[in-house]
């Protein structure tokens, strides 16, 4: 089997993490064992507590720069050199933070979900919606300037997801799964299983919608309410 180039994709075995349904590894898990362990090696596990710390610090740090990387450039654009360069590092420290390039995409991706549903929070209504009203909401967010970088990312995994694609088919998945929750905790209804079926119906038409942006058809969306 020839060597995998920088350039190449992620590995297609590798199991992608995306904090939206399972937070990434950091050092908390370390440092609470570090911390009961205690007694003759308290001084040392202080010191790697500390280290450990730092470099999650570090490490998230670096995402915010890959994340605003990404959504400037894309995903065809994301191979390793460039990334590295985005994050200020070099591609060898990049990997060390990160182990190999398929995680360095799957955190990335993390952060800019984590991101996206930040801005939808923040832009969600006081109160429970009716679906229509509740469409015309979400539409105003994700066809906002501000926020179409997301889309065009969440539109390149889609279809990379779309060609069964084991690294992002889960990616896609999860991201899809919250945007129902998120229309879930948002919609109004008379029961919970007619919210279920109307954010299901929500979720598809927006998806739609962006779609239908993405080929620069913006006035139809809008004759579509």
């Amino acid at each position: 089997m020839g060597r995998r180039s920088e350039g190449d994709g992620p590995n297609k075995n590798s199991v992608p993490e995306i904090g939206i349904v399972r937070p990434l590894p950091s050092g908390a898990d370390l440092c609470e064992v570090m911390g009961e362990r205690g007694g003759r090696n308290a001084a040392q596990s202080a010191r790697v507590v500390h280290a450990v710390v730092k470099s999650d610090e570090r490490r998230d740090a670096l995402l915010d720069k890959l994340a605003a990387y990404v959504l400037a450039e894309g995903l065809s654009a994301s191979s390793l050199r460039p990334l590295a360069q985005a994050a200020g590092i070099s591609d060898r420290m990049l990997l060390y933070y990160f182990t190999d390039k398929a995680a360095v995409i799957a955190a990335t991706l993390d952060r800019i979900a984590q991101q996206m549903m930040t801005l939808m929070d923040a832009r969600a209504a006081s109160g429970r919606l009716a679906p229509a009203t509740l469409q015309k909401h979400l539409l105003g967010i994700v066809l906002d300037d501000e926020f179409w970088p997301y889309m065009r990312v969440w539109l390149e995994v889609a279809s990379l997801a779309s060609r069964d694609d084991a690294f992002y088919r889960p990616i896609a998945e999860q991201i899809g799964r919250a945007f129902l929750a998120w229309g879930m905790a948002q919609i109004d209804g008379p029961t919970e299983a007619a919210r279920e079926a109307d954010a299901a119906r929500l979720l598809v038409t927006i998806e739609g919608m962006v779609m239908v942006k993405s080929f620069g058809l913006d006035a139809v969306c809008l004759k579509a309410l």
